[in-house]
């Protein structure tokens, strides 16, 4: 898990950003040895104004020194993943960067001006996109169900438009599935 940053008055287009990230994958994957490498980023804009910066995650160890040299135009954070269970396995130790790196992409939803529009709000290696899983129910409680025996737990978190008493949209079911 991790940040880059750039250095100066930094990056302010997301453009730009998003060549410069497709650069740094390509550079640490080659310093990798050049094998397909898991990944996901997520843009964010910085409350001070400095411009963009970067939040990701990589499928495997990689060593700062590494990172900080594919990146090179500024500053690299690298972020621990803790409060994992000793002997936490892949799958744990995915939901809990899955939960890092949503918390960035669900901020554009609550701020749309920090939205560059036409661009995706995350992206990930190719070759590692979801998979799509199609669930139908007549009812939004069946469908939480089928959703929560795919997933094998239930959701953390629910939201139903119909208890907002401002919705003006169509009908709409939100549930978040994990630990954060």
């Amino acid at each position: 898990m991790g940040t880059l940053t750039y250095a100066g008055a930094g990056c302010h287009d997301p453009s730009q950003l998003r060549a410069d990230v497709a650069d740094f994958f390509r550079n640490l994957r080659s310093a990798l040895g050049g094998d397909p490498l898991p990944y996901v980023w997520v843009p964010e804009w910085h409350k001070s104004g400095h411009g963009l910066h970067v939040h990701f995650a990589i499928g495997r160890y990689v060593q700062r020194s590494v990172i900080v040299q594919a990146w090179g135009h500024g500053f690299v954070h690298i972020k621990l993943l803790g409060d994992l269970r000793a002997g936490a396995g892949a799958v744990e130790e995915s939901r809990k960067a899955a939960g890092y790196v949503s918390k960035y992409v669900a901020k554009t939803f609550a701020d749309p001006e920090a939205r560059a529009l036409g661009l995706h709000r995350y992206d990930v290696a190719q070759g590692f996109q979801p998979e799509k899983v199609h669930l139908w129910a007549p009812s939004s409680e069946g469908l939480l169900d089928a959703a929560s025996e795919a997933l094998g737990s239930m959701p953390q978190r629910v939201w139903h438009s119909g208890d907002s008493d401002d919705w003006e949209g169509p009908p709409a079911l939100w549930a978040q599935w994990g630990d954060r």
